[in-house]
């Protein structure tokens, strides 16, 4: 008995460190079990009852087949649709859209069409498009001539018939054929109707586009139903979309069978008639305010509510008063976000002394970011200093330069600024006057804005006529706007690239890897590039070339990468000059390649990769804008790692170097773009062709084309060191450009200071 007692207890101490596993396992399926009974039962209980399941109980969502909820309530669980293809079927590529917002079925917001007619056409079409045209998304001008002259800046749609219901009736076929799936709502006016822009687009945020909308200034039939409303042309109106849908298919039936003189009586009897839906002006809380001129009307004297009110004013008269009426809403407008703008800095001063901070967490001016807070030095912004007449801070390095252009003109914007912000705190007191510009500083901060610092000399005058002349120092901020997106054209991947490469002598010893790399991250993943080689010759080795090519290992490499991949050809041109200018090589490169060529002016140190190729794919446009990569240059190894580590051990793509920003070689662009800028090129220096020797097709493109030039870092474009050859026959600016990317390639200022120190330790010893 001792001896079973013995073993049960080392059983038990054995046992005890598992004891809670298997009491929470023994648990668990307990209350497995427990649950399984009861959902048993329940679901036991639900099948004895056959034939016709239950109504519901009151308040409970009617239900679907299937046990889903029914159309009532909102409440639903989402379920996974699993894909599946049928494999009997061909596979069919999925063409995917241009834009996401087609693809995910979005709309744009707002058409406008405004009608127009001979007499008016070159007058209040032309004040309507100078005024509220470029405030709306998409505008088009419709007329019933036949070959009108359309004035500049001018969409205009020529029906061909004159005939007002003819030309309503083709307005309508047209809208919904061109733009009846890409727009939510269409604002239909006149020209002789004056639309605050900004408040129609804020009207059709406001309201629901699930809904068939016919809203304007509603105005009853002539001897018609007292209850049925048409919209008057006159003062503009709003369809939605899915109205002129279900419009559409009756418009040839309204043509035939309905007779009015007025086109907005027509399509407003067109629309109750087939649709049963009348002209409101009031909808889902939103009102449709409109304003009737009187004769002789003065706009600037215009002080009722109902005219501050109006997002329609109807009828304008002449141009004149088209520009007057825009004038006076621009200044309501415009008063109107100052007092809103004061009642917000009100706000955030009574809510930010609430805080923990205080008023002292009031930043100024009130409602702008904070300035940026350095972490450290390297994060400063440094100051601009400025005086009324130069920049001592000048985009090409030099200490001073004159101050003109875009500078000048916010000079002197931001002096006046604050001698009217002075005298607008200090009057009737004091009158104050600008006599100098003592000291000006400014700076840009990426988180709220350009701010400056002005040192004023200034004449105060007080009420007496007593005057004096003292120095204040005034803070200005021009914060940062609303941030727009700028629409570019459309651009795709799929576009070959023409890769160019001019050879020196000097080259040689880089080839091999260049067409190392070219085979790897093209030839290989087949993508869409093609090579051409440009061998610069000296007249001396030209006069050889029969005895002794200095061009032939590269030859033979070529003809080398041609057998390996049978269904490339690189072909090379020979070009015999002492100076190689970039623009007279690229002249001869122009002429043997079609206009819609994109080239890829490259180097020979370039590491060609298919990250980079899309990227230029993807910033050229033609016809738009060109693109100046700013390639990444490795440091000297000697003298970063000095002996410690090799670069080709750090795994990084970005290694120890810099973005070289004073080399121009590598240029996206379009042989159309760069035609067409030459040309003009030409004209300008006539035949003076030594003056191409002191320019790059950068300049080319800056000077004598209208191209948007992109010039940015590019990660994907590194270089790997080498001591370039700076050619002393290229103008003094290029050379010195040459000179100043070798020496700021040697290394940074840290890898010098320790190669310094390492020198004078070693000196010393």
């Amino acid at each position: 008995a001792v001896a079973a007692a013995m073993r049960l207890g080392a059983f038990l101490s054995a046992l005890r460190p598992a004891l809670p596993l298997l009491l929470g396992l023994s648990l668990g399926c307990s209350l497995s079990l427990l649950r399984a009974s009861w959902s048993h039962g329940a679901a036991e209980e639900r099948c004895l009852a056959p034939g016709p399941p239950a109504p519901p109980a009151r308040g409970a969502p009617p239900q679907a087949p299937e046990g889903r909820p029914g159309p009532g309530h909102e409440d639903f669980r989402p379920r996974i649709v699993p894909y599946y293809r049928d494999p009997n079927k061909p596979y069919k590529k999925v063409l995917r859209t241009r834009y996401i917002q087609t693809e995910l079925g979005f709309h744009e917001k707002l058409f406008v069409a405004v009608l127009t007619s001979k007499a008016t056409l070159n007058t209040l079409a032309v004040a309507v498009n100078k005024t509220v045209a470029h405030h709306f998304p998409r505008l088009l001008y419709f007329t019933g001539l036949r070959s009108a002259k359309v004035p500049h800046g001018m969409v205009l749609v020529a029906h061909g018939d004159e005939r007002p219901i003819w030309l309503m009736y083709e307005t309508m076929n047209y809208i919904h054929q061109h733009f009846g799936s890409d727009y939510d709502w269409f604002y239909i006016m006149q020209d002789d109707t004056y639309a605050q822009a900004e408040q129609v687009k804020a009207l059709v945020t406001h309201l629901s586009i699930n809904q068939d909308v016919y809203l304007g200034r509603a105005e009853e039939f002539i001897g018609g139903d007292e209850q049925a409303r048409y919209c008057h042309g006159g003062f503009g109106y709003l369809l939605s979309r899915s109205l002129l849908l279900k419009l559409h298919p009756h418009l040839d039936s309204c043509r035939n069978e309905i007779l009015s003189v007025r086109p907005d009586e027509w399509l407003g009897r067109c629309i109750i008639d087939f649709l049963g839906i009348t002209c409101v002006s009031q909808l889902q809380g939103q009102h449709y305010h409109t304003y009737e001129l009187a004769k002789n009307t003065e706009p600037e004297k215009e002080e009722e509510e109902e005219f501050q009110a109006a997002l329609a004013v109807h009828p304008v008269s002449d141009m004149t008063l088209m520009y007057r009426l825009h004038k006076q809403f621009s200044r309501i407008q415009l008063d109107r976000v100052y007092q809103e703008i004061q009642d917000l800095q009100t706000q955030i001063r009574n809510l930010t002394a609430l805080t923990p901070a205080g008023e002292a967490g009031v930043t100024w001016p009130v409602g702008i970011n904070a300035p940026f807070l350095p972490k450290s030095r390297f994060e400063v912004i440094s100051w601009d200093y400025f005086t009324e007449q130069h920049l001592f801070s000048c985009p090409d390095g030099s200490p001073k330069c004159e101050l003109s252009g875009a500078s000048k003109a916010d000079v002197s914007e931001i002096i006046e600024s604050a001698v009217e912000q002075l005298n607008r705190r200090y009057q009737p007191l004091l009158r104050f006057s600008k006599r100098q510009l003592l000291n000006g500083y400014r700076r840009f901060d990426p988180t709220r804005g350009m701010e400056y610092t002005l040192d004023l000399l200034l004449e105060a005058a007080t009420q007496k006529g007593h005057s004096h002349v003292l120095a204040k120092r005034v803070s200005l901020v021009r914060p940062l706007s609303k941030v727009e997106i700028i629409p570019m054209p459309y651009v795709t991947e799929a576009t070959r690239v023409q890769l160019v490469l001019p050879l020196t002598v000097q080259d040689l010893d880089f080839v091999a890897n260049f067409l190392d790399m070219f085979a790897m991250n093209t030839l290989d993943t087949h993508d869409n590039a093609l090579l051409t080689l440009l061998f610069i010759y000296h007249p001396y080795d030209a006069q050889r070339v029969g005895q002794v090519d200095v061009f032939a290992g590269v030859k033979a490499m070529v003809g080398e990468l041609e057998k390996r991949y049978a269904e490339v050809k690189i072909p090379w041109i020979s070009v015999k000059t002492e100076v190689p200018s970039q623009v007279k090589l690229m002249d001869i490169v122009s002429k043997k390649h079609p206009v819609d060529t994109l080239f890829f002016l490259a180097s020979v140190w370039t590491e060609i990769n298919m990250e980079f190729l899309n990227r230029c794919r993807m910033n050229t446009i033609s016809n738009w804008q060109v693109f100046f990569p700013v390639h990444f240059q490795e440091f000297n190894p000697a003298l970063v790692y000095r002996g410690e580590q090799t670069a080709s051990s750090n795994t990084d793509f970005l290694r120890d170097g810099h973005f070289d920003r004073h080399s121009f070689a590598e240029a996206c662009f379009y042989n159309s773009d760069y035609m067409t800028a030459r040309t003009k090129l030409a004209a300008d220096i006539l035949d003076r062709d030594e003056v191409l020797e002191s320019m790059e097709v950068f300049d080319v493109f800056l000077h004598y084309s209208g191209l948007h030039l992109f010039r940015a870092v590019e990660p994907g474009l590194v270089q790997k060191y080498t001591l370039r050859s700076c050619n002393p026959r290229l103008s003094e600016e290029l050379y010195h450009r040459c000179v100043l990317s070798n020496l700021e390639g040697l290394a940074s200022r840290s890898h010098l200071a320790m190669a310094l120190f390492e020198q004078e330790q070693a000196n010393s010893t």
